[in-house]
């Protein structure tokens, strides 16, 4: 009985030739494989969708470039105008304690004293506290009592220097006597520097 391995194998070495290689007495069209022209790469072709996505990210990217550099432009331009504003409130500020060195330093010894006691002088916060809780009807912190102490002190000078000027006008010299008070306290009401707490209660017929 015959093998049938060998009779594969004899049938298939009797076989023609394969379509990959060239048959006897055929040779290869290398002229047309010539004219063919070489693939470009750089050819137009459309783009996929994903060329595009890379083309739209690097267009946005450019454009986040720009608008991140005008707004670092822009910083550095409002740090500059903050950074010279701050140097000429410290110009300011050194120029105004200069002023005063030299004034305090032009005092005579009563005015000195008196100045003295005017930068110790202050309202009880205690009181002051105790009035805007009555007034108020609620608790207050304590920057508010500093505050209003402060505001308190001010409003003292002012109406005691307009009392020194009626003083000086009406030919007397101090101390300060309480008519020199109330016509300072009238006068500062005139020129709207003290507002009026009395209200009129209309009364209707």
């Amino acid at each position: 009985m015959a093998d049938p391995v060998r009779i594969k194998k004899e049938s298939g070495s009797e076989a023609g030739p394969t379509q990959e290689e060239p048959q006897q007495g055929e040779v290869p069209d290398r002229a047309s494989a010539a004219s063919k022209p070489p693939a470009d790469s750089t050819s137009q072709e459309p783009l996929k969708d994903e060329d595009k996505g890379v083309v739209k990210e690097s267009v946005a990217g450019e454009d986040e470039d720009e608008g991140s550099s005008g707004l670092n432009a822009q910083a550095k331009k409002m740090k500059l105008e903050a950074d010279k504003k701050k140097e000429r409130k410290q110009k300011v500020d050194e120029d105004e304690i200069q002023k005063m060195q030299v004034l305090v330093s032009s005092f005579s010894e009563e005015q000195l004293n008196r100045y003295e006691m005017y930068r110790r002088s202050a309202f009880p916060k205690a009181a002051i506290k105790r009035l805007i809780q009555s007034i108020t009807g609620t608790s207050v912190s304590q920057n508010v009592v500093i505050a209003m102490s402060g505001i308190s002190k001010v409003f003292a000078g002012e109406i005691v220097e307009e009392a020194l000027d009626v003083c000086e006008k009406w030919g007397e010299t101090p101390p300060l006597q309480p008519k020199h008070m109330r016509e300072a306290v009238r006068r500062l009401k005139n020129r709207d520097q003290i507002p009026n707490t009395k209200y009129k209660r209309t009364q209707f017929h």
